[in-house]
């Protein structure tokens, strides 16, 4: 294993929401910076997306690593596409009550109750919910009906959501969600990192590791890093761990930006063909056009059923060919 090779204490680019891997990139910076705002404000709703792999779920672990447990009570929910009473139960479960064969209502009292009991004793409730784009609207409506909860003009509970994109663009353009929309008190929305953060990144990753220099790195190598990466965590880290396995079976004591091409090309050939580009043979009259097939499973079933047109049609050509061939031969007298 590389990490014994370089004398890595663990793998520094694991995909697990670690907190000692924090880095505060520019975007992830912003991002603390609302959470911080809308958490001081004690209330209402709390909103960070990203795209896949943007470092959401790292964000939380930061933010669970850090908080100070004595006055804040944060639970913390990886939602599925459950429906508001659903919703709800777990919602109360993170509380610590029992919800088996309790009403709707009762539950509704106990989760007031706990709440609190939790104000009473200093303690505010943050609630973190992620994978919000997932939440159908009844769900989302059971968490907002929470929000309503206070004690002497004050909300005993914070509701903190994060999501991908389309989260975003759904609550701004549902008005199914208008209440919702107008208890955001903070949002920001994730971007992935500066081709400048690349260096910075992967070495405070290395070093939390145990790096002590080894390997060592060239400038190419960060470049190449962000492009094929695009920046985006979750996918730096996947290219890091390979290139570091690559690095440590060729015995390279310094990487260069040609090692990440050659990992890349290993990893692009690796991807199933359903996720590479396919080009359309030139059945087409008009130029060739690059198709994603995973983009719809229509296609692939199209250009499936024209494949097996084409060799049909093919089969007949040559069986007419044959014919058209034996017909244009002389024919030899039975005299001869």
């Amino acid at each position: 294993m590389y990490t014994d090779h370089y004398g890595l204490a663990e793998r520094p680019f694991q995909l697990t929401p670690d907190a000692r891997y924090w880095f505060e990139s520019r975007t992830h910076k912003k991002a603390m910076a609302y959470l911080g705002y809308g958490l001081a404000q004690g209330e209402g709703f709390i909103v960070i997306t990203g795209e896949i792999g943007a470092g959401k779920s790292t964000l939380v672990a930061h933010l669970m690593a850090t908080i100070d447990r004595e006055r804040l009570n944060a639970i913390s929910l990886v939602s599925t596409q459950v429906e508001g009473d659903d919703m709800l139960r777990l919602a109360a479960l993170g509380l610590g009550l029992q919800t088996e064969g309790v009403a709707k209502a009762q539950l509704l009292d106990r989760i007031e109750q706990r709440l609190r009991e939790e104000a009473g004793r200093g303690k505010r409730t943050l609630l973190i919910v992620d994978e919000a784009q997932n939440l159908p609207v009844s769900a989302l409506e059971e968490l907002r009906m929470l929000s309503n909860f206070t004690s002497q003009g004050r909300a005993l509970i914070q509701i903190f959501l994060l999501g991908q994109p389309e989260f975003r663009d759904r609550v701004a353009a549902d008005d199914s969600l208008e209440q919702l929309r107008q208890r955001v008190i903070a949002a920001h929305h994730l971007e992935a990192m500066d081709a400048n953060e690349i260096e910075p990144y992967s070495i405070h990753r290395l070093a939390v590791a145990g790096w002590q220099g080894r390997p060592g790195f060239e400038p190419e190598a960060f470049a190449a890093l962000y492009r094929h990466t695009g920046g985006v965590p979750r996918k730096l880290n996947q290219l890091a761990t390979r290139l570091l396995l690559y690095a440590g079976v060729e015995g390279l004591e310094t990487i260069g930006g040609g090692d990440v091409e050659a990992v890349a090309a290993d990893m692009a050939a690796d991807r199933p063909a359903s996720a590479s580009k396919r080009v359309l043979p030139l059945r087409q009259p008009t130029a060739d056009v690059a198709v994603d097939a995973s983009m719809d499973p229509r296609i692939a079933a199209m250009e499936a059923r024209l494949d097996e047109q084409e060799a049909a049609v093919r089969r007949v050509l040559t069986v007419l060919l044959d014919w058209v061939e034996n017909e244009s031969r002389p024919r030899r007298s039975n005299a001869a």
